[in-house]
This record gives C-alpha cells, structure tokens and sequence, in this order.
C-alpha cells in the first residue's frame, strides 16, 4: 500500500476537477508503470493497493510527477503539489490484503465524506471504475470488501491481466 499527502495537507482534491484529474493520471500509467487493485483519493491524499511492474518509487514517480505536470498543463496550477515522499506497506498475505482493503474503503466514511463506501466518488469502492486483479501470490480466501464480494484471486497464468478500461472516463478538463 502506498500512501502520499499533498504539500501542506492542502485539500486539492476536494475540488473535483483536481481528484478527476489525479484518478485520470492514475488510470493513465496503470497497466504499463502499475497494477491497480484498489484506490482512494482523499481530499489530502490518497491511499493506493499497487503491484508495480519495475519498482516502487519508478511507479509512484509516475503517478505524482504525471500529476504534477498535467496539474500545471490543464488545471494552469503552478503551487507546490506534494509533501516530499512517500509512505508503503509490503502487503504479507491475503488476511494483510483484505485489512488495507477495508481501510482504503473505509477511510472517507470515517471522514464523514460518505455514509457508505461506494458512494464516495473518488474510490474503488465505486462500481464505476474497472480494477485489476487482487495480486498474484494471495491465496483468494474469501475476499469481501465492503459487504461486496468483488475481489477475486489473479488467474494462475504468466502475463499479465489483459488491460481493462476505465469506466465513466473523466471529461478533459479545459485549463
């Protein structure tokens, strides 16, 4: 789990086109830089369950240096993004997983942001946005996230998952 907060815990993302825009950039390196089994972007930072397919600061340089410059392009934003850094977890085993899983759902109805998980808009736990696969090497077990048996266990084979598609793909957004 990868964990990162905006400079100064500004809430930048609780402006939409910012958290549309930063989801945007997260779908754009995922497949090639990342997997992505499950997110949530919180007004001040963001929580992130990736499997990176090179190494762990080459993919989260992807996703907060992208940001970074597509914030300063589309949104004209010239400020300071982000804190320096960033927080990880190596992710143990499946019980590991399912916790961080219900953390990252979790984390905006303990915000009060949402009364329910999957109504907060800027989340996994959302049924609009196509997520990979729970990460090869779990034992699938009896993933629950969020009282929804989403999750399932990868697919014993040795490529990986075919690219899916971000569903509702954010309007670009006029600078």
């Amino acid at each position: 789990m990868v964990t990162s907060s905006t400079w100064g815990k500004r809430l930048l993302f609780s402006r939409e086109p910012w958290a549309r825009l930063f989801i945007d950039t997260l779908y754009h390196y995922r497949g090639t830089a990342y997997w992505l089994p499950e997110f949530v972007i919180m007004p001040d930072h963001f929580h992130l369950l990736l499997t990176p397919n090179s190494s762990l600061e080459k993919a989260v340089q992807f996703i907060k240096g992208g940001f970074s410059y597509r914030a300063k392009k589309e949104l004209g934003s010239n400020i300071e993004v982000w804190q320096k850094g960033f927080s990880d977890h190596r992710i143990r085993d499946a019980e590991d997983y399912q916790g961080h899983v219900v953390y990252i759902h979790e984390n905006p109805v303990g915000k009060r942001l949402c009364e329910k998980a999957e109504e907060y808009p800027y989340s996994s736990a959302s049924i609009k946005f196509e997520l990979d696969p729970v990460p090869r090497g779990l034992k699938p077990g009896s993933f629950v996230a969020s009282g929804t048996a989403r999750l399932e266990g990868a697919p014993f084979q040795n490529k990986p998952p075919e690219s899916v598609t971000f569903l509702n793909t954010p309007k670009k957004i006029a600078s």
